[in-house]
């Protein structure tokens, strides 16, 4: 068990902990008043304000809190959550799961749900610093096995940081057999196009004592793909890169990553995937290894774990659609109905209505979101293929 107090500022809470935290959320008034807003009922309040006076670790709140929750979400807001690809794990191993990220809490919650359900243990999850914008939130995040990415540091303080992230990652994974949750890149895709990003892989290999091959072994990574039929928050996306394109140096706020947030476990996500690949193993990595400088062989691991994701992305009708439209062409017909293409459609035009900005550009931006995994997926096979 990993017990240094040399990650104390971004570990994830231990048991012993969590009666202090309960405490710590229970004296909050800002978190008060997120009760009364989620909970009217004040016998209900009550209820909850009880039983968080009564759990003493991190297994009890996120049985007794979370899995109800999320539950509750998947209820009102989708039409079902399946998962594939478990039989690639097994449940004495611990893993690194890099993953396309869509959804700021739901990505990696309803993750954990589905491991909760199958009997494996629940995975530590990355979370940026710039969405703890307030004490409760960071509380809830690291009791629920959250551990900390520093955001918007100064540049002199980036090295350290990202060393210390990589160390934690290392042992977290081989010493603690503990798995971790972590996204391909910062940020969410909000144009569709899943990217892993090189320095990703670049802070993973800071910590690795061994050669190329044996480093990132150790490290047992999987790559995941969630698919979601309807894009969560995908009005607040287009109206962001709308923003990004008349203004170059528009900077989101903490209210709207916490807007964000909310939309996303409030709105409809239609059926949701998660798909796990393979592991990757020795001769993957022996492949991606063979030539040139660290830069290109990372670049060449972020694309492997790339194609990874995009051949276990979850394609519904409305990505066919949605690239039959945007390219103006008939090309996957085939692949939905006539019914789905209007339901699309009026999906469309209902969200856009919240989209204050040009309907034109909006209509491309959208379309572009649900068309890309096709357009992904397409050049993904390929380049297999060659």
């Amino acid at each position: 068990m990993l017990v240094s107090n040399e990650y104390d500022e971004i570990r994830p809470y231990r048991d012993e902990e969590v009666p202090e935290v309960m405490a710590r959320l229970l004296a909050d008034p800002v978190f008060e008043r997120v009760l009364n807003n989620l909970f009217v009922n004040e016998a209900k309040i009550h209820e909850i304000r009880e039983a968080m006076l009564q759990t003493r670790d991190v297994e009890a709140f996120q049985r007794r809190f979370m899995v109800p929750f999320l539950e509750n979400i998947l209820k009102s807001s989708t039409q079902g959550l399946t998962i594939g690809g478990l039989e690639h794990l097994e449940k004495d191993q611990s893993y690194l799961f890099i993953s396309n990220h869509r959804d700021i809490v739901l990505d990696s919650a309803l993750l954990n749900v589905e491991m909760y359900k199958f009997g494996y243990t629940t995975t530590e999850i990355a979370i940026g610093s710039n969405l703890l914008v307030y004490q409760w939130i960071e509380d809830l995040s690291r009791i629920n096995r959250s551990f900390i990415v520093k955001r918007n540091i100064p540049v002199r303080q980036m090295l350290g940081a990202s060393k210390l992230l990589s160390s934690y990652i290392r042992q977290t994974i081989i010493n603690n057999g503990n798995s971790i949750w972590i996204a391909q890149r910062e940020g969410r895709s909000k144009d569709g196009f899943d990217q892993t990003s090189p320095a990703l892989l670049k802070m993973l290999n800071m910590s690795n004592k061994q050669k190329f091959v044996r480093g990132f072994q150790e490290l047992r990574i999987v790559p995941m793909a969630i698919s979601y039929e309807i894009e969560p928050c995908g009005n607040e996306k287009v109206a962001e890169l709308l923003k990004r394109q008349a203004d170059p140096c528009f900077q989101k706020t903490e209210k709207d990553d916490l807007l964000s947030m909310v939309s996303g476990l409030k709105n409809q996500k239609g059926r949701i995937q998660i798909q796990f690949g393979k592991p990757i193993g020795r001769s993957a990595l022996k492949g991606l290894s063979k030539e040139g400088t660290i830069n290109d062989r990372l670049k060449r691991f972020a694309e492997y774990i790339d194609n990874q994701i995009y051949k276990n992305y979850q394609l519904y009708p409305n990505n066919y659609i949605a690239y039959d439209l945007y390219y103006n062409c008939n090309k996957y017909v085939d692949q939905y109905t006539t019914e789905e293409q209007r339901l699309f459609i009026e999906l469309t035009h209902q969200r856009l209505k919240l989209v204050n900005e040009d309907r034109e550009e909006a209509m491309e931006l959208w379309l572009k979101m649900y068309s890309t995994p096709v357009f992904s997926f397409e050049n993904c096979c390929q380049e297999s293929q060659k």
